[in-house]
């Protein structure tokens, strides 16, 4: 017999553009919720895309339900996931989206609260670390539940590039992008790892590790949407696959640490700005921000990044 009491894991996506059909489909793939909410200013596409994904259900790893709803189904939601706004066009920056989608995310937010919601907000929209904080001031709920997907793709980039340099896997490579989700981010070199090894010893000991070649491999890190964007586009597989993982980290209670955008309390030496740094991700959102050591250069660099962040934010707010 049924048991209906039984509490599902419910996670409503907001935007069924690319970004976010990305998301759905690696949701279903990963088995990582029970219902998944489809959201989306064209009723019909949402429609669409929720018919498509239940086709493949049959070989998806654990039962799902899809469905097209509306603001209504977020009331008892676990997780929302805003991928929603205007996309990235070539030759724009995130930051010069930062007008036309806070107008947007502003009606979204109040929406979605009107409901009654009281889970966590993730944001994935760019740019992504204002719209977390417009996310945040706008919904009134605690920081540590409003989460932006931050540099976790940055990360996952820079160690996909040190591993294909070290013809290592990947995911024995320990790397982090912090900073802004865009052209102001940096890598904390002074912390990265591959395997047990220090990435600075390597680079002490291997002829072909010199400063050039780290440089290049993070300008290649930094400047990678502009390059997709080009020739596609769009980027949105690796941001999909991306907020998965945060998603699991989430649901799951991993107390996992994600370079996701969170709120700065002091920490870092900064206040109120949310930003990519490491954090500890848990059923509740954000159960703590960790304060890494940085060294001079990379302390500048994150300063840097985060009033660039500030003065943006502020003719928005």
């Amino acid at each position: 017999m049924e048991n209906r009491n039984r509490k599902v894991n419910r996670v409503v996506l907001v935007g069924t553009g690319a970004v976010g059909c990305s998301y759905a489909y690696s949701m279903i793939n990963q088995g990582v919720a029970e219902e998944l909410v489809l959201i989306d200013v064209n009723e019909a596409k949402a429609e669409g895309e929720a018919m498509d994904l239940n086709h493949g259900i049959p070989f998806a790893p654990s039962p799902i339900n899809v469905w097209s709803g509306s603001y209504q189904d977020c009331a008892t939601a676990d997780l929302i996931v805003i991928t929603a706004g205007l996309a990235q066009k070539p030759g724009e920056t995130r930051l010069q989206l930062v007008e036309k989608n806070t107008k947007i995310f502003k009606e979204i937010v109040k929406n979605i609260m009107a409901s009654g919601f009281d889970g966590i907000f993730l944001v994935a929209t760019n740019p992504v670390d204002i719209l977390t904080y417009v996310t945040w001031k706008e919904s009134g709920l605690p920081k540590e539940r409003v989460i932006g997907s931050g540099t976790v793709l940055d990360s996952a980039r820079l160690r996909f590039q040190l591993g294909k340099h070290f013809n290592m896997d990947t995911r024995n490579v320990h790397a982090y992008i912090i900073g802004e989700h865009g052209d102001t981010e940096l890598p904390v070199w002074s912390r990265a790892s591959v395997g047990v090894e220090r990435l600075e010893e390597l680079a002490a000991s291997n002829g072909e590790l010199h400063k050039d070649s780290l440089e290049q491999i993070f300008v290649n890190v930094r400047d990678a949407a502009y390059h997709i964007i080009d020739r596609k586009g769009a980027t949105f597989y690796g941001i999909g696959m991306s907020l998965v993982r945060i998603t699991k980290a989430i649901l799951n209670n991993e107390n996992c640490i994600l370079t996701v955008s969170s709120y700065l309390d002091g920490q870092y030496g900064q206040q109120d700005v949310f930003i990519g740094v490491p954090a500890v991700i848990n059923r509740g959102g954000i159960r703590e921000v960790l304060e890494i050591q940085l060294n001079e250069k990379e302390t500048e660099q994150f300063n840097h990044s985060v009033k660039v962040l500030k003065e943006t934010m502020k003719p928005v707010l």
